[in-house]
This record gives structure tokens, C-alpha cells and sequence, in this order.
């Protein structure tokens, strides 16, 4: 079994940037694939990037493509996302997912793990 838990959601400006983190417990996180998605009031959760098991491949989603980055430390069973040059519509909730695969995928219900969910509000 594996828990993730999301930190370093906030309240950002227009143009700012937040880091998100995303712990795990377990002691295979090496192989696991980890994704972050998001989702605003009223629409269809979102997938924003995912990262490989040993954090070498990479896939974005095109709304973040250039101002996001995944990435995972396997020594702190701790993945990442930065994310620069924060718009008003990047605000929701973030959450953190994770499968055991070699695969990354941007669909949500390839994830067996999930996290609660980290608050991003970007202010106008």
C-alpha cells in the first residue's frame, strides 16, 4: 500500500510560482510512476504531468507544457512539481497520484494511489 501526501499549495500572484511536494510512503518508490492532476470547481479533473519510476522520462500536459516541472527524488521518497508563471485559471485543487508501471499515463483511472489534494489559488 502506498500513501501520498501533498504540501506547498497556497496563495500566489499572477506570474508567481509555488512548488508542490508529494511524500510516499513505501519502500518501492523507485518504481513507481507519479502524476499530478488538478481540478477546478465544476470541471473534469486534469492531467498536468507525469514522471517515470526512476525520474528520467517525462510527459506534460499541453496547458503546462513550459511553465511546469516534474521531477522525484527517489532518496526522499518525494516527488515534485514547479510550477512557474502562475495564471488566474491555474487555480484548483492539486493532487498527487501514483501507479506501479513502466508506463506513464495522463488518465486518472490508470492510478491506483492518490493523495488528499493541495489548495492553489492564483490571484489576478
Amino acid at each position: 500500500q502506498v500513501q501520498l501526501v501533498e504540501s506547498g499549495g497556497g496563495l500566489v500572484q499572477a506570474g508567481g510560482s509555488l512548488r508542490l511536494s508529494c511524500a510516499a510512503s513505501g519502500r518501492t518508490f523507485s518504481t513507481l510512476v507519479m502524476a499530478w492532476f488538478r481540478q477546478a470547481p465544476g470541471k473534469e479533473r486534469e492531467f498536468l504531468a507525469a514522471v517515470s519510476g526512476i525520474g528520467t522520462s517525462t510527459y506534460y500536459g499541453d496547458s503546462v507544457k513550459g511553465r511546469f516541472t516534474i521531477s522525484k527524488d527517489n532518496a526522499k521518497n518525494t516527488g515534485y512539481l514547479q510550477m512557474n508563471n502562475l495564471k488566474p485559471e491555474d487555480t484548483a485543487v492539486y493532487y498527487c497520484a501514483a501507479r506501479y508501471s513502466v508506463n506513464l499515463s495522463s488518465s486518472s483511472s490508470q492510478y491506483n494511489y492518490w493523495g488528499q489534494g493541495t489548495q492553489v489559488t492564483v490571484s489576478s
